[in-house]
């Protein structure tokens, strides 16, 4: 008897002590943007609901500067988390909240009654260090009272890698010479890659170092030239501009700090992004121009007009605001014709994105290469990361995660559980206007969903569109769903289709003109045709589920697309839902001639489960030669043996004739070896074509082929 009520007094300890611990730390918090502008409102999201009728009540109100209350429409979403002021006019406010408006203020309590924020007519830049430091500031107190802040888990695709409109929506995959380029997005404008060429010579990135290979003659040929980096630095991409080669790599620079007392050797490292130009008028005496750099990871870049833009993401320490008084928080950037020093960029180069609380930077750096010697160099850094880029010749739009709160009934079946389900992430969308190498924030919008690449988005007519995937697909309780919206020049939403495929998540995307492509899959590939020509008004035309998914769409014609992927089968499982396999790489070709009634034509499965291709990550993989119809790719093949094992057959490159009449594969360049691993140095990252002459590009090798017979011509390694 004794024992029983010691348990009971126990048990209402635990309880006691549970209820306590409820009490004291179930504190509300709230997260909002500390800048919104006035054509776009303000928004704030609390991590528990408020009373519908709270604002009626004057439970919550807004003060101005002057501490007058000021009478604005306030709107709270269905879900009771999220508090929107769509129009408020340019000045310095303050929310408040009174505990009454809380569902339950009796076991929870705001952490923050009174937030404060400034409304914009447009973008402006920060004016000093103080508000650099309270922006921080206020970042830090939202992480620290809310648990869940920043701590969040999103599902993401597969990724493939990274207007004039996009109006044909088209990639350019072959220029006016008679030689290859790069499979871009979009015309007009090209994408940084690994080898580029001027028909003459091939650079190419080889480890630590850029190698010019003279291939004028395919028979014998030659390195002119190779560009070694330092070890600190390790070139990443290419651009070629005339007679500039632009080579962006990445290194680590110790960050300036006076009076630093320590060895030099232990000052803290920031990672760069860093640009070398080179003179290549001479490709076999390449002079280095210019080296400059911005602080961050590169996030993407561009070149159109002869101006390369590209984007870095920096991430500070501001942690550090709890141990230094007056820390470094801005972005680095440095430039050889400046003494080549690491200097912050100046605060009237800084500005807050609306919208966002992020502790991250997005930098945009540009350079005319008309004069790379002596043209100034534009940065400016905006308080707001981004994880995807996309840009035509007049715009460019980055996306960042923006999380909204779970539904009390989410967080109400355990706490321990609650902390690691994932919350749900839409996305922000910032919108850049390009006036040579003046960089202006023009307007963003918060959609629903988060997107799977740069093929999720488009520019047509004036007309963002973009295709987004709500939720997480093995959470049944709540099915995935995608979407389509279509917002106008100023980031208002004017149509969308949602709600389609239910349980699935995009794996591919293509906007074509009026036509928008989708791919989503569990198990199997629907591909979704929907007509985007009237933007208030998209509409599904047609549906196709076949089997397998495509990772990457490519326009063949008008009438005819080409899916790059992989097969899958349902494999039956005892007791259980059946299990989806994945086999081989599949080429698929739609014929999108009846939008009705989409088909897949013909198919072509390459290998067994392991077969790959960088393609299906990388879109810049994809080689074309329009003219005679050629696709191709790297691939490494494997084959499934005895036993459900697979073994490794081989690496090099695949080349299909792609007509609307169907596949055929018109060489393999694939070495069979006895090895049981590929070998990255020679295994293909490139296919382009010079002239009547097709080359494979490898890490430590080039290799030439005949264009007619693919017959080899020649190979040359490259030293160690």
């Amino acid at each position: 008897m004794k024992k029983k009520k010691v348990w009971i007094i126990v048990s209402i300890s635990v309880a006691v002590i549970g209820l306590m611990f409820v009490f004291f730390n179930d504190k509300v918090s709230v997260s909002a943007s500390s800048v919104a502008l006035t054509e776009q409102g303000w928004k704030a999201n609390f991590s528990s609901s408020l009373h519908q009728d709270a604002i009626d009540k004057g439970d919550v109100y807004i003060t101005d500067a002057q501490g007058d209350q000021v009478d604005v429409e306030m709107i709270l979403h269905d879900n009771g988390k999220t508090l929107e002021i769509p129009v408020i006019t340019t000045g310095e406010y303050q929310l408040h909240i009174k505990s009454e408006a809380l569902k339950n203020n009796f076991m929870k309590s705001l952490v923050r009654r009174e937030i404060s924020f400034v409304v914009q007519e447009r973008l402006e830049q920060l004016s000093d260090e103080e508000e650099l430091r309270n922006y921080f500031a206020q970042l830090m107190e939202m992480e620290q009272n809310n648990q869940r802040y920043g701590g969040v888990i999103v599902e993401s695709g597969e990724e493939t890698a990274e207007s004039t409109d996009s109006a044909a929506g088209e990639s350019e995959g072959t220029g006016g010479e008679d030689y290859s380029t790069t499979n871009n997005q979009v015309a007009g404008v090209d994408e940084a890659d690994l080898v580029k060429t001027d028909g003459s010579y091939i650079y190419s990135i080889s480890e630590s170092r850029v190698i010019i290979s003279d291939i004028q003659n395919p028979q014998q040929m030659a390195v002119a030239a190779e560009l070694p980096f330092t070890q600190e630095t390790y070139p990443q991409q290419l651009f070629l501009s005339d007679d500039t080669l632009v080579v962006l790599g990445s290194r680590f620079s110790a960050m300036p700090i006076d009076d630093f007392r320590l060895p030099r050797s232990q000052l803290p490292q920031l990672g760069i992004t860093s640009v070398d130009l080179y003179d290549v008028s001479n490709p076999e005496s390449p002079q280095l121009i210019r080296e400059f750099g911005t602080e961050g990871n590169l996030s993407g870049a561009r070149l159109t007009s002869n101006i390369l833009y590209f984007v870095t993401n920096v991430y500070p320490d501001y942690w550090i605001l709890e141990e230094q008084d007056e820390p470094e928080l801005r972005p680095h950037r440095y430039d050889s014709n400046n003494g080549g020093d690491l200097e912050p960029l100046p605060y009237n180069s800084i500005a807050i994105l609306p919208g966002t609380m992020e502790g991250s930077y997005s930098v945009i750096t540009t350079i005319e290469l008309d004069a790379p010697e002596t043209n100034d160099i534009s940065t400016k850094g905006f308080l707001g990361g981004s994880e995807q880029l996309y840009m035509n010749e007049e715009n460019l739009y980055l996306t960042a995660s923006a999380y909204t709160p779970l539904s009390d009934e989410e967080m109400s079946d355990s706490r321990e559980m609650a902390m690691w389900m994932p919350q749900q992430a839409n996305t922000e969308v910032f919108k850049f206007g390009l006036n040579g190498t003046t960089v202006e924030f023009l307007a963003s919008a918060e959609i629903t969903g988060s997107l799977l690449n740069q093929f999720s988005m488009d520019e047509h007519n004036g007309y963002f569109r973009v295709v987004t995937t709500e939720g997480i697909t093995w959470d049944l309780t709540s099915p995935s769903k995608n979407h389509l919206f279509i917002l106008d020049g100023q980031m208002n939403q004017v149509g969308s289709v949602e709600n389609l495929a239910p349980g699935e998540r995009i794996y591919s995307a293509r906007f074509i003109g009026d036509k928008a492509y989708m791919v989503t899959f569990k198990e199997t590939d629907p591909l979704f045709v929907i007509d985007v020509s009237a933007p208030s008004s998209p509409k599904v035309l047609g549906e196709l589920k076949i089997p397998g998914f495509s990772n990457y769409l490519h326009p063949l014609d008008d009438n005819h697309l080409i899916g790059f992927g992989y097969d899958t089968k349902l494999v039956p499982v005892k007791n259980g839902e059946p299990r989806v396999v994945t086999g081989g790489m599949k080429i698929s070709l739609f014929d999108v001639s009846d939008f009705t009634a989409p088909v897949e034509r013909d198919t072509e499965i390459i290998g067994g489960a392991g077969t790959y291709s960088t393609l299906q990550y990388d879109h810049k993989a994809l080689f074309t030669h329009q003219e005679r119809n050629l696709f191709g790719f790297p691939a490494a093949l494997y084959e499934e043996s005895a036993g459900d094992y697979v073994e490794f057959e081989g690496e090099g490159a695949l080349i299909y004739t792609i007509t609307p009449d169907g596949i055929s594969q018109a060489a393999s360049l694939i070495e069979q070896t006895n090895n049981q691993y590929e070998d990255w140095n020679t295994a293909t990252q490139r296919i382009l074509y010079i002239g009547e002459e097709l080359y494979t590009v490898a890490n430590g090798e080039i290799k030439s082929y005949d264009l007619e017979t693919f017959e080899p011509i020649s190979s040359m390694m490259f030293d160690k």
